[in-house]
């Protein structure tokens, strides 16, 4: 008995080939969004914050934790995390349970926000800070005043 040797050949470009390819390619995973994030990615998605104008904000007297964890992008179970934490949020709880949270404690948690995610403070950081600074919401407010006039200007000179 004698055996034979089976040859293969295969042609470089044809199609099933590149259809594979594809394949694959549409398999591999997106770079994970784990970890810290670039400073780019990071103020794009502060500047996509839903949080209103003073004029807007103050026209209801409340909002219910859901629309507060909207407007921060953020789960209502860190909402709750930081009303435990920090001192001087204090919403309103009706006899349910449900919060609710002045137009007061919205800028409070805007400038609590700030601190955590913009500045990388800790809580007990922030929460030093908070104490510490009394005006600390007076400077929050003229940052982002700042900041305001800052990229209206960098987007006046975008369309020079």
């Amino acid at each position: 008995m004698e055996l034979s040797q089976i040859n293969f050949e295969f042609e470089e470009d044809s199609p099933k080939k590149n259809e594979i390819k594809e394949a694959v390619k549409q398999q591999i995973k997106p770079k994970s969004n784990r970890g810290r994030k670039s400073i780019k990615e990071f103020h794009t998605e502060i500047n996509d914050l839903a949080i209103p104008e003073d004029e807007i904000l103050f026209q209801k007297q409340y909002y219910s934790i859901g629309d507060v964890a909207t407007m921060f992008k953020e789960n209502t179970s860190l909402i709750r995390y930081w009303e435990n934490e920090f001192s001087i949020l204090k919403p309103k709880k009706n006899k349910k349970g449900d919060r609710f949270f002045r137009p007061e404690d919205i800028k409070n948690l805007k400038m609590i926000y700030h601190l955590l995610r913009e500045r990388k403070y800790t809580i007990e950081g922030a929460k030093e800070f908070i104490k510490n600074n009394k005006a600390a919401g007076e400077k929050h407010e003229m940052i982002e005043s700042l900041e305001k006039i800052k990229s209206f200007l960098i987007e006046l000179k975008n369309n020079l």
